[in-house]
């Protein structure tokens, strides 16, 4: 999932550099309002729970939709991510997914714990929840944003016919 995640990463961000600055950060109507709303709230959510995992904690407000206002910035801050997510996940043992996780809520100050494995799970529903909102942006600004599903992940799938 984690090789999945960089690779739509990796497609969608030129994709989106199509896009004006202005037809970028316009206001959709969406969860996180733009497409670079969204954009950020994704790479929001995947450090805040990298963090949790490995660290540095993430501190940036709730729901980052402010944390890079220049695309190249957040574009850069992505990839960095990216790389240390694919890290993580090449590391990850099952004795670490048998674990708990322990972490104070950044949203509501809650303290919560969780297996390590549920949480590994929704690091990667939750990219995959709202890149689908993105993609959704995307065609509706007129970017086709191609094939999503994980069989055309290169290498995923052996191709026998």
């Amino acid at each position: 999932m984690a090789r999945y995640n960089a690779w739509m990463n990796e497609r969608l961000y030129p994709a989106c550099a199509q896009l004006s600055e202005e037809q970028r950060t316009r206001d959709r109507g969406a969860f996180f309002g733009s497409i670079h709303g969204t954009l950020n709230h994704l790479l929001w959510g995947d450090r805040m729970w990298l963090g949790r995992f490995v660290g540095p904690a993430c501190n940036h407000p709730a729901f980052g939709t402010d944390m890079f206002q220049d695309f190249n910035d957040l574009r850069c801050e992505r990839q960095k991510t990216d790389a240390v997510m694919l890290q993580w996940a090449g590391n990850v043992t099952p004795e670490w997914l048998e674990s708990t996780i322990e972490y104070r809520s950044l949203v509501d100050g809650k303290l919560r714990r969780l297996p390590a494995a549920v949480a590994a799970v929704h690091l990667f529903n939750h990219g995959t929840h709202h890149r689908g909102q993105l993609t959704t942006l995307m065609k509706q600004a007129g970017i086709d944003p191609g094939v999503t599903d994980l069989p055309w992940l290169p290498g995923m799938v052996r191709i026998i016919d």
